[in-house]
């Protein structure tokens, strides 16, 4: 019954419109040299929520992203696989800054990210959404629960 209930559950995940279960989460900010980016976001903190990602969507919604948030600091690793969507994965410092970012990853790739060091979280964001809003290493990521501020 496990196995049914899970296939069902991603089953109806794909059947929803793009950006329905992304709608909810909280609202994250990105402070760039041209301004503050907000963007709606889907919170990915329990291990399910991670292994699943974005993986099976076809669409993200251009101010929609996944952030993958981290009780402790810590090297990561993330991949592409049965990923649809091109993303750009901005991985955020202890700091609450961006620690760098990997554009434009390839969909369904295996190939190994990783964060180049200790993190707290990593944004996942359509693919040049980082270049558009000329995000860069440094800058400030807002969101509760990054850089000491409380968790949502």
């Amino acid at each position: 019954m496990g196995r049914l209930a899970a296939g069902a559950s991603v089953a109806l995940t794909l059947l929803l419109p793009p950006g329905a279960i992304a709608a909810g989460n909280g609202t994250l900010v990105l402070k760039t040299d041209s301004g503050p980016h907000s963007f709606t976001i889907e919170l990915a903190t329990t291990p399910a929520e991670r292994a699943l990602g974005l993986m099976y969507r076809r669409a993200l919604p251009a101010d929609a992203g996944m952030l993958f948030l981290y009780e402790k600091p810590q090297p990561l690793t993330m991949w592409m696989r049965n990923t649809f969507i091109p993303l750009d994965m901005v991985f955020i410092g202890t700091d609450g800054k961006v620690h760098r970012i990997e554009s434009r990853t390839e969909p369904f790739s295996t190939q190994i990210i990783s964060s180049e060091g200790a993190v707290q979280g990593v944004l996942e964001l359509n693919a040049g959404t980082a270049a558009t809003i000329g995000l860069k290493a440094g800058d400030e990521v807002v969101y509760p629960g990054l850089n000491g501020a409380p968790k949502p």
